[in-house]
């Protein structure tokens, strides 16, 4: 297939679409068919067929649509509205009110756009006013499994552009200018690292997609490969374009297997009709993408231990230099950029690089996706711009903190974070401003506690989960984990004293020091985060020390 091939397939997919009045998208990200989705799904089409309107509405699969705790959650088209807890009895319901009537039950209306006015003001929703999607953008609305729903939403004409309009050297200078920073947690810009690979002259280089998302409580990597696979295959071959590469890797965790089958199914679609391959739409550029399937390590997150398990070796991490940049992958020069980070680049391609830049703050530019979890009502996935405060986060978007509960902190970034308390609710979520509270932005893990929550064991959950996921090949993070979670079940249980919170202490320095890779040197985080902020709850948990009495 050509470019002008690719642009007659788009237009007759844009007008079989058109040919329906109606499209109700059901969301079948792996949240809600874990609360009978696929069930909804299937007696959604058998109304419709039953109701003789099967040529005028469509009813498709869906990614996630965000309000993970609602589901099963279903969306209505042209009207954008989308009704929450949604289950196959009621389905019939759903659809008199709003194919035949023509009037949404608002009992059970979670979303509704200026549209649908008189019967809602979208302003004055609590969940969705606030976001902006560029990386969630049709997520939720189109068909993950179909590529003529991804064409009809412009898909693959950011590489079409790039292949007959741009040079590589112009789309690294794109990518510059957006200022995007690197989605998977350490933030390194993203023009600079392809402009890195870019320079290091090689018969053979890599493109490598992270999707390994090991962080506890994190979905957001998940949700994008189930909602649109075929945004993140676009960036990745944008991506192999701009650096000179043939060959690129999907390396996707062992548990995720929907996103698996999606990415895998959006594959062979692409190659089907020529958008991966040889010589794409027509042009001297050639490009394929393999799936790999992590086995459960989170250290192969880590990108060096990632490029060993592609490798078929044991997933450990490497010293650097040399970085993946010069010997990567089998010792070539490769790009690793992680899910998030691949499905920003369409947009920034098609919009400009002047265009994102203006989104977010001065040093952290765009949007950040989160996964919205723990003591809040509204929990789910959510995009906002760069320098959105928590308290509009954990207030606006996620509705406040469940019950009567009041906030207590935030714990962002997983095991490699740390904890932010109730006294900088007005942070601004930027790179900058976490590690100054001594957090980090991470890949997107965002945990909210209430007053319940006991600090010291949330430091102890954390260190355990490291300490379980340490590979063991450096004695700093195989021993010093091991020694930190020891001391802090010691706190915890009421048994230490002053003596042992100084050791706590003096040994996570050491472990943050001497350890081998990023796992090892952001382990102590939660704890020391928290004993920053907590550090009262520590010492309430500490045994008096016993005074010594010459001559007794």
């Amino acid at each position: 297939m050509n470019r002008q091939e690719l642009h007659t397939m788009a237009i007759k997919a844009r007008e079989q679409q058109a040919s329906c009045k109606h499209k109700i998208g059901v969301c079948c990200g792996a949240g809600c068919i874990s609360i009978g989705a696929e069930e909804v799904l299937k007696k959604m089409q058998e109304d419709v067929k039953a109701r003789g309107l099967e040529s005028e509405v469509a009813v498709v699969p869906t990614g996630c649509m965000g309000p993970c705790n609602q589901g099963p959650l279903v969306k209505y088209l042209p009207e954008n509205t989308i009704y929450q807890k949604v289950n196959a009895a009621s389905v019939a319901e759903f659809n008199q009110a709003q194919l035949v009537e023509g009037k949404p039950i608002l009992s059970s209306l979670i979303f509704a756009d200026s549209r649908t006015k008189p019967f809602i003001n979208a302003a004055e929703d609590p969940f969705f006013h606030k976001q902006l999607k560029i990386a969630l953008k049709d997520c939720g609305e189109l068909n993950p499994e179909d590529i003529d729903d991804y064409l009809v939403h412009g898909g693959y004409t950011a590489l079409s552009k790039v292949l007959f309009q741009m040079s590589a050297e112009e789309v690294i200078a794109e990518m510059k200018q957006s200022r995007l920073r690197g989605r998977g947690g350490a933030g390194y810009p993203t023009g600079f690292k392809w402009e890195t690979v870019y320079k290091y002259v090689s018969d053979q280089k890599y493109v490598i997609c992270n999707g390994d998302e090991g962080d506890p409580g994190a979905f957001m990597d998940r949700s994008v490969l189930e909602g649109n696979p075929h945004r993140v295959l676009e960036g990745m071959a944008i991506a192999a374009f701009a650096i000179g590469a043939n060959k690129g890797y999907a390396y996707i965790r062992g548990e995720y297997p929907l996103a698996i089958k999606r990415i895998e199914l959006a594959i062979k679609q692409a190659k089907k009709i020529g958008l991966l391959g040889s010589n794409i739409l027509g042009s001297s550029f050639s490009f394929e993408v393999e799936v790999r399937i992590g086995a459960g390590a989170f250290v192969c997150g880590e990108e060096t231990a990632l490029i060993a398990s592609i490798e078929g070796k044991r997933g450990t991490p490497r010293p650097r230099p040399p970085f993946p940049a010069e010997s990567g992958l089998w010792g070539k020069p490769t790009l690793i950029n992680n899910v998030e980070t691949f499905a920003a680049i369409v947009p920034i391609i098609n919009n400009g690089g002047e265009w994102y830049s203006e989104i977010g703050t001065p040093k952290s530019a765009g949007t950040k996706v989160f996964a919205l979890a723990g003591k809040i009502n509204n929990a789910g996935l959510i995009e906002v711009a760069m320098g959105t405060t928590l308290r509009e986060i954990v207030y606006d978007i996620g509705g406040g903190i469940q019950g009567e509960g009041q906030f207590k902190a935030a714990q962002t970034g997983g095991p490699s974070g740390g904890c932010i308390p109730a006294s900088h609710l007005d942070v601004k979520m930027d790179y900058e401003a976490l590690v100054s509270l001594g957090s980090i932005m991470g890949s997107g893990g965002l945990i909210i506690m209430d007053e319940q929550s006991d600090m010291v064991d949330v430091a102890r959950f954390f260190m355990e989960f490291c300490m379980d996921e340490s590979c063991g090949k450096c004695v700093p993070c195989r021993v010093g984990t091991k020694m930190m979670h020891d001391l802090l079940e010691k706190i915890y249980m009421g048994s230490a004293t002053k003596l042992d919170l100084d050791r706590l202490e003096e040994l996570a320095i050491y472990v943050r020091e001497a350890s081998l890779c990023g796992l090892g040197a952001s382990a102590p985080n939660p704890f020391m985060s928290t004993l920053r902020h907590f550090r009262e709850e520590y010492e309430n948990k500490i045994q008096p020390e016993v005074q010594l009495v010459k001559g007794i």
